[in-house]
């Protein structure tokens, strides 16, 4: 029925929905009159604005042909990807650069939630409130008034909190088994050290050391590929150990030696030599100009 003259129409549906959040209101201020088919707008915060190009980019209509056959399995290896582009750019020291390979990480958690969100599961909010809200639970020295000795026992009850939250049985548990290997050689030995499986000192692990290449010796006189394999595995685990207990991370030392051994390749190459004895001596003399330098 038509409302009257001089009378407004009665509402219809549901009158009693929640006000829209902030980000929410942002979001459809950045994508603008059209929705998710507008091009993005710089209304809002610049989150909003990017959570608006990703849902112009997913859209069914005009979106990115690319961007639409993706999912959450195949954009997971751009991710790892991203997350070692960060680190590299910070330990090379670049900045500047560091900014875009955030914003490039960024938008790999954009995207996870833009495909959650298009499967009912949660949004870019839902992610953000639930971190928020894990960071507040687990730093009860912070936020509830808890006395923490220093920064190791505030590690300690990190690990305690999660290990209650997913109330598993083995101190092993939830470590992921996607991790770097030498990252979770790591973290396996740090979850063990928790309980008392450990070292006391750096010096008894290079000893240990000393007999895996003992014992992969014999298995390389031997012969037989698998033990050597086992073997090897044995002195890397040992190595990790080691690392471990000088409280250095071991991917980030193989990182760095990576770096070292590739700065003083491109030297050897730039030599022109072309025989071993010949590199060899352009090695050394890369090792000796690198020392120089240092000494400057």
């Amino acid at each position: 029925m038509a409302a009257k003259a001089g009378q407004k129409p009665k509402r219809v549906g549901n009158t009693n929905r929640a006000p829209k959040s902030k980000s929410a209101r942002e979001l459809e201020d950045a994508q603008g009159p059209k929705g998710d088919r507008a091009k993005p707008t710089r209304h809002g915060s610049p989150l909003a604005r990017l959570l608006a190009v990703m849902a112009r980019l997913r859209h069914p209509e005009g979106g990115c042909p690319w961007d639409l056959e993706q999912d959450f399995h195949t954009i997971a290896p751009h991710t790892i990807e991203e997350a070692y582009e960060v680190v590299e750019t910070i330990e090379t020291g670049d900045f500047g650069a560091l900014k875009d390979e955030l914003g490039d990480l960024l938008f790999q958690v954009v995207f996870y939630a833009q495909l959650a969100k298009e499967r009912g599961l949660y949004d870019f909010d839902a992610i953000a409130d639930a971190i928020a809200d894990k960071m507040i639970r687990r730093h009860p020295n912070v936020f509830a008034g808890r006395k923490v000795a220093d920064a190791k026992a505030q590690t300690e009850a990190w690990e305690d909190g999660k290990a209650r939250e997913r109330a598993t049985a083995s101190a092993l548990d939830g470590v992921a088994r996607t991790l770097p290997a030498l990252s979770r050689a790591a973290k396996l030995q740090k979850r063990a050290a928790r309980i008392g499986f450990d070292w006391p000192k750096p010096e008894p692990v290079l000893a240990k050391i000393a007999e895996e290449v003992g014992e992969l010796a014999k298995a390389m006189r031997r012969g037989r590929r698998a033990p050597i394999a086992e073997e090897m595995g044995d002195l890397l685990f040992s190595c990790v150990n080691l690392a471990r207990k000088l409280d250095l991370d071991p991917e980030t030392v193989l990182r760095q030696a990576n770096r070292k051994f590739e700065r003083r390749f491109r030297q050897v190459e730039q030599s022109g030599t072309d025989t071993p004895e010949s590199m060899e001596e352009a090695w050394e003399q890369a090792k000796r100009s690198e020392r120089r330098r240092r000494k400057r």
